[in-house]
């Protein structure tokens, strides 16, 4: 039997771009579909901008099931979300400010995209630095 090696630092780094894709597509959900039908449609919702649709009355107001759809798996998502993210700068050595940057704009609708995408490419090229200096510097093998 094998044995098989795991590198937790792709692992961690894989991990957060999944979730950082889930926790953008739960936060836009929860932003555009699910506290507007809360909060603005139906006649009993807290300012009731517009009357819900005919016949789809319990998809709006207070108790809109939409948040227990959308908004309770959001929370728990965002919470994984940020542990994932402190185990992602741990093992890559990320300072405070960054860290923080990174939970706090999974926060924000759309930026969690786009700061994912500027992780990526900035830990990317790293990677490439870091081998290109260490295969450099190798000497090649002596052959017999």
């Amino acid at each position: 039997m094998g044995v098989l090696a795991v590198d937790n630092r792709r692992v961690s780094f894989g991990l957060y771009r999944v979730l950082a894709y889930v926790t953008g597509v739960f936060l836009i959900g929860l932003t555009f579909i699910a506290m507007p039908a809360k909060y603005l449609v139906g006649e009993t919702s807290m300012f009731a901008l517009a009357p819900a649709p005919q016949g789809l009355e319990r998809w709006f107001g207070p108790e809109s099931p939409l948040m227990l759809f959308i908004a309770m798996p959001h929370g728990y998502i965002y919470m994984l979300y940020v542990l994932v993210v402190l185990w992602v700068a741990l093992d890559r050595r990320w300072g405070a400010g960054r860290t923080l940057g990174v939970v706090l704009a999974g926060t924000i609708p759309i930026l969690g995209f786009v700061v994912e995408h500027r992780v990526v490419k900035s830990e990317r090229a790293k990677e490439e630095r870091a081998a290109s200096a260490k295969g450099g510097s190798q000497e090649p093998a002596p052959t017999p």
